[in-house]
Parts: C-alpha cells; structure tokens; sequence
C-alpha cells in the first residue's frame, strides 16, 4: 500500500494542476478574509446590520472560518485525481499493474488525503495573516487561541475532507468534466435552494454544506447540528463517498 500511495503522489505533483488549485485556493481565502474585513461593521441598505464588527467574537469566527470556501478547490483536486485515469485511459494499466482495483482506490484515497493537509495548512496560514494584518491595522488583531483556532481547525478538517470527498465522486461518476459541473452545480445551486426554502429548509443541516457551516460558523444560517455532530457528518460523507467509490471501482468494466 505505502509504494502505491507514493506512486499516487508522484501522479499528482508531477503535474501542475495541483499548483494551480493551491495558489487559487489561497488566492479565495485571502480574497475573502480581506473582503469580510473591509466590509466589517458596516450596514446594509436601508439600515440594517451587515456584518459584524472587527473585534466581536463573531467577527472572528466569520473570518478564520472563510478558509473553508475554498474546499472546492479540494474536491475538484481530488475528482481530477481519480478521473484523470479515466480521461487519459491509464485506468487499464494502472488496474492491469495492481490488478486489486479497491487497493488502487483507497491508495489514492490516502494519497489526496495526506496531500490535502500540507495544502490545507498553507490556506488556513494565508487566512490568518490577512486576518491578522488587516483587522490589526484596524485596531482589534484577534487572538489565535480558544475558540478561534477551533475554527482554524475546524477549516482544516473541511479541506481534507472534501479532498476524500472528490476522490469518492470521481470515482462516482468517472467522466471528469460531468464530476466537477455536477459538483459546483449542487455546492451553489441546489444546497443554497434548499436552505432557502421553508418548506425544505430543515434538510440543510444534514447536507455536506450545513456540516461545514455547523462546524466552522453560523453566521445567517439556518438551525444547524451541533459544531461535534456536523464534524462527524461531513467526516461520514468522507467515509461514505469513499467506500461506495471504492465499490464502484471494482465492480465497474474500465473500458
């Protein structure tokens, strides 16, 4: 298993679509801790209170969690990942050289898996600074203990996550194009739908995106889980994606 999860990694970093995702995934962090940090304490139209100000715990909470939207870039890294296989037609000899095809999938697994947290510590350190710099520079720098490096923390655990999660749905789906439209079409449209529907709204805290909001922040959101029951939900569709991939995958013709 070790000499397949290194073949794995010498996959993935021989490319550079890996390099690409990280620097957008810093860019998106950085993007929106600067962008919640300037808008920080100002009012909506008509009055009414938009985010909170620089220095509130809620503020804080807001902006160490924005690390987290860029978990997309992990799941898309790891459909990629499994769906390259597919795409460039080295399923076959990778299955005809490991002919045990649930060892490949876990191996990968495991690879995009250990990858996600060098890239998931380097988002959550570009976070942090311009969290830092910025709501220093305008007099509050918020501390990195306590409930604020949970939140870090609870950033972290999303990136990786996703990152097992897009394995799983590229093994899924295989078609690399239809993974990643389908993936970004249900994060962005069929999620916000649903947790803006009355009727429906009460389904959103067992999605992967109530998970994530119930364990990194709550700000304008629906009821959700509690931040231990949404870390072992999102963690439960890791696992889930995971074993129905892995399934597939050995069952499927790779032709």
């Amino acid at each position: 298993m070790t000499a397949l999860v290194r073949a794995e990694w010498t996959k993935l970093f021989t490319t550079r679509v890996w390099i690409g995702l990280t620097i957008g995934a810093c860019v998106m962090a950085g993007g929106f801790a600067t962008l919640f940090t300037a808008l920080a304490g100002s009012e909506q139209d008509g009055g009414q209170p938009g985010l909170p100000a620089v220095g509130t715990p809620q503020y804080e909470e807001l902006a160490f969690s924005v690390a987290a939207n860029a978990s997309v870039l992990l799941l898309i890294l790891g459909i990629i990942g499994m769906t390259q296989e597919y795409r460039h037609r080295t399923a076959t000899p990778t299955f005809l050289t490991t002919p045990r095809r649930g060892r490949v999938v876990v191996a990968k697994l495991l690879a995009y898996a250990t990858a996600a947290v060098p890239i998931a510590l380097l988002v959550l350190a570009v976070n942090v600074v311009v969290v830092l710099v910025y709501a220093g520079a305008r007099g509050a720098a918020p501390s990195l203990g306590g409930d604020n490096l949970r939140t870090l923390g609870a950033g972290g655990l999303v990136l990786v996550v996703f990152a097992v999660i897009g394995v799983g749905v590229g093994a899924l789906l295989r078609n690399q194009v239809g993974a990643i439209v389908g993936a970004l079409v249900y994060l962005y449209v069929v999620e916000p739908i649903i947790s803006s529907i009355g009727a429906i709204q009460g389904a959103y805290k067992w999605l992967p995106g109530g998970a994530v909001q119930a364990i990194t922040s709550d700000f304008q959101a629906p009821d959700l889980l509690e931040p231990w029951q949404g870390a072992l939900l999102l963690v439960g569709y890791g696992l889930v994606a995971a074993l129905l991939g892995t399934l597939l995958a050995v069952r499927r013709d790779v032709s």
